[in-house]
């Protein structure tokens, strides 16, 4: 549906759908032999806050060094991807991306801003926002999941997907290669995808940007269990668990999680379910994928995709890449 508000807010996820969503990944993830709960569920209205925070930390690069690469390349982007319309995957804010939009609006070909998010009150405020700050600019707002709505992106010529904050990360190897063949279906060829990647480096310069000194990434992580606890009536001792981040050499990740601190039993009356909880028992809550680039540019060019720039900060850590979706002969030539 959309509303009558403007800018206009195209809405395929609704409060149920959300709580339906949630009672499903955890049945299913709490049952599962190991434990995991998808990242998503992180990011209640506390959850986002913590993540900000996390932002700011001294340890936590990600966000300044891809912030520091939009400001020193947007130009060089915007010139080798004219786009007409860009969408914005998992927008929030969308704070770096008017980095993007001011370079591609001074390059004359940007008309059209959609931002694409989960939480409705937060995108409905950026692209208010935007909207004011953008007058000459058509700015939309689409409400959806981006591992469900992907087929509901809005059409129009020469669209460019971006896909930033490290977030393709957050996929294990599976799932990113499902969104890489969704995004194939979505674009037409000639059409562009833009990727922020954070780089493999030192295990300990990364494990110190997901397990600072100040324990904020681990109240963030630990969060998801509040979450369950306020939406599922669930009974978790938040303070009943510790915070884990390990770097997984073999697949070139972060995983994150907590550990359950003694045995423990757990109530979810909202889905009729007990929980046993061995000592030591952990929950994955995250994992966060390094990429190199040869990596990058061959899952793209098995899903149709020709990687046609790529630009890091000065210290080499974090990417932002383009692709351009090839046509049917571009892709058996190469």
């Amino acid at each position: 549906m959309t509303t009558t508000d403007s800018p206009p807010v195209e809405v395929h996820l609704t409060p149920s759908d959300l709580a339906a969503a949630l009672a499903h990944d955890v049945r299913v993830g709490l049952t599962s032999d190991p434990k995991w709960l998808p990242a998503k569920w992180l990011y209640d209205e506390h959850g986002c806050e913590l993540f900000e925070a996390i932002t700011e930390l001294p340890e936590y690069y990600p966000t300044r060094a891809e912030r520091a690469v939009l400001q020193a390349h947007a130009g060089e982007i915007a010139a080798e991807a004219p786009a007409t319309t860009l969408i914005e995957l998992g927008s929030g804010t969308s704070e770096k991306t008017r980095l993007l939009i001011a370079a591609l609006e001074a390059g004359g070909s940007l008309q059209r801003f959609v931002a694409f998010d989960v939480a409705e009150p937060t995108l409905r405020a950026a692209v208010s926002e935007l909207s004011s700050a953008h007058e000459r600019l058509a700015i939309e707002g689409v409400v959806g999941d981006f591992e469900r709505h992907l087929d509901r992106l809005p059409k129009g010529p020469d669209r460019m997907v971006a896909f930033l904050g490290g977030t393709l990360g957050n996929f294990d190897e599976p799932n990113r290669l499902r969104f890489f063949s969704t995004m194939a279906s979505a674009l037409e060829p000639g059409e562009w995808i833009l990727l922020g990647t954070d780089l493999v480096k030192d295990p300990e310069r990364l494990l110190a940007a997901y397990d600072d000194a100040s324990g904020v990434t681990a109240a963030f992580e630990t969060n998801v269990l509040a979450v369950i606890n306020h939406e599922l009536g669930a009974d978790f001792d938040l303070d009943r668990f510790d915070y884990v981040a390990r770097w997984n050499a073999n697949l070139e990740r972060i995983e994150m999680g907590v550990r359950s601190n003694g045995p423990q039993s757990v109530h979810i009356p909202a889905l009729d379910m007990k929980l046993e909880l061995a000592d030591g028992e952990e929950i994955s809550t995250e994992v966060s994928a390094k990429f190199r680039r040869v990596g990058v540019s061959r899952e793209l060019a098995a899903h149709g995709f020709d990687l046609v720039g790529w630009w890091t900060d000065p210290r080499g850590e974090f990417a932002v890449s383009c692709a351009r979706r090839t046509t049917m002969s571009d892709s058996v030539a190469q």
